[in-house]
């Protein structure tokens, strides 16, 4: 039954986010915390930043990832990965052809823009999900994004120097 339940709350992520991982957050925690109480809340913010540490989209990464702490085994991990994925490749295949032929259409580019807004407040909507109490960001985090954003910003230092100095930073610092 777990399974099933795992197929299907992956295949509804998948079909109604648009956005790529970043906008699939808080659905994902609205399903996996709040609905099946999978995860507590601490877990899957911990979930989340392995995702973004591992090579591949944080959606397919976190999915991976619940699929085999809900299940235990790699077979878990494997039906919430496929179903996340089914979706997008089935939507990719049906429209791809219609896109091509309609792309100049004023509705479609219209329709496009307004999904950009709505992956944009997707995107916020996760950002302040991941800062709640008990994971809040705290004077030392907001130290170390500065002092990130500048050398990136401003002072051009490649984003991996930045990186391993910030990890660097945040194993001394905690």
């Amino acid at each position: 039954m777990i399974y099933f339940q795992l197929f299907w709350t992956y295949l509804k992520i998948g079909f109604f986010n648009f956005g790529g991982g970043y906008a699939m957050l808080s659905l994902i925690q609205s399903e996996v915390v709040d609905k099946h109480s999978w995860l507590t809340s601490r877990e899957f913010t911990d979930i989340v930043a392995i995702s973004q540490m591992t090579p591949g989209p944080i959606g397919i990464n976190s999915a991976t990832y619940i699929g085999y702490t809900v299940t235990g085994n790699v077979l878990g991990a494997a039906i919430a990965t496929f179903a996340v994925c089914l979706p997008s490749f089935v939507i990719v295949l049906l429209i791809a052809r219609a896109y091509t032929k309609f792309r100049e259409n004023q509705y479609v580019e219209g329709a496009f823009s307004l999904l950009r807004l709505i992956v944009v407040g997707l995107i916020a909507s996760a950002t302040l999900m991941l800062m709640n109490k008990e994971n809040f960001i705290d004077c030392k985090s907001v130290i170390i994004f500065a002092v990130v954003f500048v050398l990136t910003k401003f002072c051009k230092v490649h984003p991996i120097l930045t990186i391993v100095l910030a990890g660097i930073s945040g194993l001394f610092l905690y």
